[in-house]
């Protein structure tokens, strides 16, 4: 959410971050709003000093027994009351009006981030490593939905079965692996000085609305009512009505931990605050309909290990970049070649103020594919969150933190990138040394027999 005055003082500034977002947001709306509002609090204000004084005059008139000047003046306070019942409702249809569009206008992007009109005009900065050329071995790598079905420890039709279609089934080797990504990954933050935390995976509609997914991105989220559907109609903050009675599978872990410090005030020698935490995600991806629907790059549900970032605004900055080198060290670990992309003003997500992504090598599409998202998201999340910090000795009150978040990595895709990189003719999959620890000292995945139908 982006803060209200500097709409009001620069409007001209916003209008051009917008355009540059491609986003239609209306400026001119906004103001129209947010003048409504301003006139009917100024309105309020002038009727309830009328009122006060009107009220005062009552009682001295009382005291003096003009009894017919007081039943005068009490006529008019109540004309007075009805006025301003009538101002009330206007400003909290002006209030309600001016929050839901503040709840939809996407975030500024940084001066440092490229201007772009699509993920065309992403700006490549960084590879590492070497794709692997398998015309030089002799054979034909297979793409993972026909290597994992083959090894036995990928079910695409069984996962089918179970739920519905771009669900996944793992199993032997595939769900040890599975686990074995996770803990090598959250092993590795905690090294890094990342806090470990367990979150819910439900979350409700004030958590959602903090880090940007609502109201902006409800038909992607799957959502579960926790009471009667008849109880529709909540209200977030001064206004915007979302839906009541539910609560929400998380899209991401960034969700959660960014709202642990919600309506938090932290002192500046705690931060900067670094997170990690491995959950289940699920999304709808409504609008997604034809992409990658192959396989498991992309998925209703996957595992995803998270970073995210409290930091001053002095040294988000800094911290973006040390996230990215941490995501950037799991695919190093694991020796799996990765390129990183800065992405530019027209394809960055919603609350990002920069983003840096991570795509790794993935023989099937003989592209990059995406891995890791890592965004500095400046101050928005907080001022939807109302996360702030103080710090004494350098001014009065508090102020808004800066969030950041990033994936470090999507577990089912660092699994697929690893079945399809280290595949072998035999169609056997040599395991990266890194993981090895995590699975018994096991070096390679052969096929396991298939149980009966």
């Amino acid at each position: 959410m982006l803060d209200a005055k500097l709409i009001r003082d620069d409007p001209e500034r916003v209008r051009a971050a917008l355009r540059a977002r491609n986003s239609s947001w209306s400026v001119d709306e906004f103001l129209a709003a947010d003048l409504r509002r301003r006139g009917a609090v100024s309105q309020l204000e002038a009727l309830q000093a009328r009122r006060n004084e009107s009220s005062r005059a009552i009682g001295a008139l009382m005291k003096q027994g003009a009894a017919d000047e007081a039943d005068a003046a009490k006529e008019q306070v109540r004309a007075i009351n009805d006025q301003i019942a009538t101002l009330e409702s206007e400003q909290r249809a002006a209030d309600a009006a001016v929050f839901d569009l503040l709840s939809t206008i996407p975030n500024i992007a940084d001066p440092s981030v490229p201007f772009g009109r699509d993920e065309t005009e992403n700006v490549e900065l960084k590879r590492w490593g070497t794709p692997r050329d398998f015309s030089t071995e002799g054979f034909a790598p297979q793409p993972h939905w026909d290597l994992g079905p083959a090894l036995g420890i990928i079910d695409f039709e069984r996962a089918v079965k179970l739920a519905e279609s771009r669900f996944v089934l793992l199993g032997g080797a595939g769900a040890r692996l599975e686990r074995a990504l996770i803990n090598f990954m959250l092993d590795t933050h905690a090294a890094a000085g990342f806090k470990e935390w367990w979150p819910p995976v439900l979350a409700n509609t004030e958590t959602l609305f903090g880090t940007g997914q609502l109201p902006k991105f409800e038909d992607d989220l799957y959502k579960t009512a926790t009471t009667s559907d008849a109880n529709e109609g909540y209200v977030i903050g001064d206004g915007a009505s979302q839906t009541a009675g539910k609560l929400y599978l998380i899209p991401t872990a960034e969700v959660v931990l960014t709202n642990i410090h919600r309506g938090e005030v932290l002192e500046a020698a705690q931060l900067p605050l670094h997170y990690t935490a491995f959950t289940p995600c699920f999304r709808e991806e409504a609008g997604s309909a034809g992409r990658d629907t192959r396989g498991m790059i992309r998925v209703h549900q996957f595992d995803k290990v998270e970073m995210v970032k409290f930091a001053t605004p002095q040294t988000s900055a800094d911290e973006l970049e040390s996230m990215t080198q941490e995501a950037e060290k799991i695919l190093e670990l694991l020796g799996l070649p990765y390129r990183r992309i800065v992405l530019c003003t027209g394809d960055m997500g919603f609350g990002a103020a920069k983003t840096y992504d991570l795509e790794v090598w993935v023989p099937s599409y003989s592209a990059y594919k995406e891995i890791s998202s890592c965004s500095n998201c400046g101050d928005f999340q907080a001022r939807r969150a109302n996360i702030k910090y103080r710090d004494p000795t350098t001014f009065k009150g508090s102020r808004l933190v800066h969030t950041l978040n990033g994936s470090g990595l999507a577990v089912g895709r660092t699994l697929v990138a690893l079945l399809e990189n280290y595949q072998q003719a035999d169609g056997s999959v040599t395991i990266p040394e890194a993981l090895r620890p995590y699975l018994g000292g096991q070096e390679r995945i052969t096929p396991e027999q298939e149980p009966a139908a």
